[in-house]
């Protein structure tokens, strides 16, 4: 990302699916906010809040793993947290729902095979 600090969701939205350009990351990012809304599922059944910490544990894990270890960039949520937090469930939406590579399409971001240092 560029100096330039993003000030509008509009615009936050296209930059938050760049940085998750490899499907690989994207799948994981999926894989812990699934987790999380098993969590989220657990805790209201079993009235625990303990599985709350669950949740926020499974998503921010996953997805930090992604971007260090397979993305190799930084996570957007450290500079824009509620926004990555919204685009992480709606992300998660459109790939359970098969959506995500139109709205990858639409907005013309071309998912990588390797990370940028790999090559």
């Amino acid at each position: 990302m560029s100096d330039k600090t993003i000030t509008t969701y509009e615009a936050f939205w296209p930059f938050y699916l760049g940085e998750h350009s490899l499907p690989a990351t994207r799948w994981w990012h999926f894989v812990g906010t699934s987790l999380a809304v098993l969590n989220l599922v657990m805790a209201v059944v079993y009235l625990a809040p303990s599985y709350v910490l669950g949740a926020l544990l499974s998503g921010y894990a996953f997805a930090w793993v992604s971007h260090f270890f397979i993305e190799k960039n930084r996570p957007a949520t450290f500079t824009y947290p509620l926004w990555s937090f919204i685009s992480d469930w709606r992300m998660w939406a459109l790939m359970l729902t098969g959506r995500l590579n139109g709205e990858l399409e639409r907005l013309g971001i071309k998912a990588r095979l390797t990370s940028p240092t790999s090559a």
